[in-house]
């Protein structure tokens, strides 16, 4: 069967070593010493820990400039700055969106990981240009990685005239998502912008994933608009808000308040550990029993010069400005990078047990915390019992 694979020598989340078997593209059997059938690969693990495959919860595939020469990053700080900035390059370069989505794909298959939200940018400008390129690479690289799409209005909804419209389309042509952005800094307009998105969530049974850049009391006050609406269309655990650092600036009462109502209603947070700014305390989400999930956000784009698609890298980050030391603490970064990941998309079967779809890497090492640090090179990529990529074991 072209989907079966012994691997060897493996240690699932850098527990005891043994043998895993996948028969048609799940973990059928983990034990010692276990025999090979005729005609099955074989993967010799070295004594590497095993992970599931890496979760990227939050990527704009469609941004990318990798594979392209360097370019100095000359956008403002602001989000309006940038969002002028990247509509002025994107004029400019007329880089092909499924071309770059790609590069980017199989750049982030190479590190581990196996699935992946992306936000593709619609307006009306680009119109559905990127989510047509995103859908082809989508197709293209099915057997490398699973993508779902997020329709994301970039450049705000109120004050695009048409935009809706755009969105509407790329929900009906397949996207899974649909976004939003600021709705008070960007649209001056939160309860137009949220309603619009809201309605067309319920109209076509979709999930919601919206970046939230506004700071303190106003984004504050948009968790609070999102959580209403959520109740009020019974979407709980269909939503997510994204960066969300207002959770990181209020006072401990009103984040406490604000944290009781994403539990309740199951609204999951994103966080990439921006270099800049406050953020979420992730131990604090975590011990409110709210889904943390996380994803490199932009990858050398017209909004950032940073970022290799790798997300043992972005736990890295996430330990190293959360303050994480210890072990616990490295393992509850990589967690949000796995299992947190694939909460918040929504992924059935995903693990290192039993019966779990066979979406494995194999990173050399002795601890889940010394992977983080590290971030060793994957010597094995596996989707769906298939390896995808393997590297010469160091």
């Amino acid at each position: 069967m072209p989907n079966d694979l012994l691997i060897r020598n493996v240690r699932p989340m850098a527990g005891a070593a043994f043998d895993v078997l996948v028969a048609n593209g799940r973990i059928a059997k983990i034990a010692h010493n276990m025999p090979a059938a005729p005609g099955v690969p074989v993967v010799d693990g070295a004594g590497a820990i095993m992970l599931p495959g890496l979760v990227d919860a939050h990527m704009h595939l469609d941004k990318t400039f990798w594979g392209e020469p360097w370019r100095p990053h000359s956008a403002g700080p602001t989000v309006a700055d940038r969002i002028e900035n990247e509509r002025t390059l994107r004029r400019e370069l007329s880089l092909p969106p499924a071309r770059q989505a790609e590069r980017l794909v199989r750049q982030a298959v190479g590190r581990g990981t196996t699935h992946i939200r992306t936000h593709v940018d619609i307006d009306t400008d680009v119109k559905l240009a990127n989510f047509e390129g995103v859908l082809e690479v989508r197709e293209r690289v099915r057997d490398l990685a699973s993508i779902q799409i997020v329709a994301f209005p970039q450049s705000g909804v109120m004050t695009r005239p048409g935009t809706v419209d755009l969105l509407e389309a790329a929900l009906r042509g397949g996207a899974e998502l649909i976004g939003g952005i600021d709705p008070g800094l960007i649209d001056r307009d939160p309860a137009g912008q949220l309603d619009a998105i809201f309605r067309l969530a319920e109209r076509f049974g979709r999930g919601v994933d919206i970046h939230l850049h506004e700071g303190g009391d106003l984004g504050a006050l948009t968790v609070r608009m999102i959580a209403e609406r959520t109740r009020a269309l019974g979407m709980e655990g269909r939503v997510a808000i994204s960066h969300a650092f207002c959770l990181g600036m209020i006072d401990d009462a009103e984040r406490d308040r604000l944290l009781t109502t994403l539990r309740e209603l199951r609204i999951a947070i994103m966080t990439n550990a921006p270099g800049d700014r406050a953020f979420p305390s992730i131990r604090r989400l975590r011990e409110a029993d709210i889904t943390v999930f996380s994803g490199s956000d932009g990858v050398r784009d017209a909004w950032t010069p940073f970022g290799t698609a790798d997300m043992l890298e972005r736990a890295f980050l996430l330990a190293y400005r959360s303050g994480f030391r210890t072990d616990d603490g490295l393992a509850l970064a990589l967690d949000i990078a796995t299992r947190g990941g694939a909460a918040a998309i929504g992924l059935e079967g995903y693990g290192v047990e039993v019966g779990c779809a066979a979406n494995l890497v194999l990173v050399p090492g002795e601890t889940l915390g010394e992977l983080v640090v590290a971030r060793p090179a994957r010597t094995c990529v596996i989707r769906d019992g298939r390896v995808v990529t393997a590297l010469p074991a160091p």
